[in-house]
């Protein structure tokens, strides 16, 4: 792939880059694992935007030229160092498939949220779909197509936080009336999960198409890169009900998005999910697993069996630990398919040299 990041990134540290993120996607490793590092660096040529005031929370999320334009300038204003990579996403909130899908959506000062359509499943569900003209679609569309204005061998734009599946249903009728229509209308919640999905593949196909026309890699919130199609898999919803309920329902199409992609990672969210991670393990086109352990239960000696597992079962491993942690990971976990993508503590360049030198070392 030609190196898409040619104004931020040298050619031959983005293609060593690019060998030890595939390592990871394998659950290898290349010549070491990789590991992100970013810093604030004062550039005199980058355009800062003027402030903006706005008069509610949505005026300031929708303002997508402004978003755009700052991002470029932070990209301007930051230094990609050892294997940290310039990506961006779209972001507009973590419920927006379904906001396209006729959820009312309300905007607060750092998340959104919507509030359910689907209030009886046979006079509703048909109207919870799709809408173009939806004003939250026009806005997505509206923000990748701002961000490719600058992102030309600069960064990449990504997929934004596309929740499928049980995510969109639960916002769609409510988490809690979701986890009681498994037993009282199961035929229902099985036949809405099959629809949602083919919508929620036309929605990854459109942007998809729209990004690579523009010569761009694949990436998302969680900002690996990818030649191909990548994306975040995940099920937050999974915390509420049992691995048998997990494996009726949710299981069939988690394997058939991973199935769709040419590298996915997946999102575990919080212990309660915990219970269904051997299941996912099993998902021959999985590549990875982010653990996220939620506040309150930080800290990754706790979790050691957690990513012990993951290696086990030759999946990735995507890290965010303490300077002060690095010699629980090196003693308890191989460097196959570890991938730091944060390690706070590291003030400078130096620091992070000899923070490098300790990981080729690791072995």
């Amino acid at each position: 792939m030609k190196n898409p990041f040619s104004k931020l990134i040298p050619d031959e540290t983005f293609e060593l880059s690019m060998k030890r993120y595939d390592a990871f996607f394998n659950g290898e490793v290349y010549d070491r694992a990789p590991v992100c590092f970013t810093f604030w660096k004062n550039n005199p040529n980058a355009i800062r935007p003027e402030e903006k005031t706005y008069a509610n929370h949505k005026d300031r999320w929708t303002d997508v030229e402004y978003r755009a334009k700052w991002a470029d300038y932070q990209f301007d204003c930051t230094e990609f160092y050892a294997d940290a990579l310039p990506t961006y996403f779209p972001n507009l909130g973590p419920e927006i498939f379904s906001a396209i899908c006729g959820c009312d959506y309300y905007f607060g000062p750092d998340t959104t949220w919507t509030t359910p359509n689907i209030i009886e499943w046979e006079r509703d569900m048909d109207k919870a779909v799709i809408n173009r003209s939806s004003e939250y679609f026009i806005a997505l569309d509206n923000f990748v197509r701002e961000l490719l204005k600058y992102s030309k061998d600069k960064f990449a734009v990504g997929f934004t936080d596309f929740h499928a599946g049980a995510d969109h249903l639960a916002a769609l009728r409510d988490p809690e009336i979701l986890c009681m229509d498994l037993y009282d209308y199961p035929e229902f919640v099985k036949a809405k999960l099959a629809s949602s999905y083919e919508e929620y593949y036309r929605l990854y196909e459109y942007f998809y198409n729209m990004m690579t026309l523009e010569n761009e890699p694949t990436t998302g919130w969680i900002n690996l890169v990818v030649n191909g199609r990548y994306n975040v898999t995940q099920n937050d919803f999974s915390c509420m009900i049992s691995a048998k309920m997990f494996e009726e329902f949710f299981l069939p199409g988690l394997i058939q998005e991973c199935e769709k992609l040419d590298r996915c990672i997946y999102h575990l969210d919080g212990p309660d999910a915990i219970k269904h991670l051997d299941m996912l393990l099993e998902i021959k086109k999985l590549n990875a697993i982010q653990w996220v352990c939620g506040a309150g239960n930080e800290g990754f000696y706790r979790w050691i069996k957690v990513y012990q597992r993951i290696q086990k079962a030759h999946k990735g491993i995507h890290l965010w630990v303490d300077i002060k942690e690095l010699d629980d990971v090196f003693a308890n976990l191989k460097p196959d398919g570890v991938w730091f993508s944060s390690i706070s503590g590291v003030p400078n360049k130096e620091e992070a040299d000899k923070v490098l030198a300790r990981i080729r070392n690791w072995k």
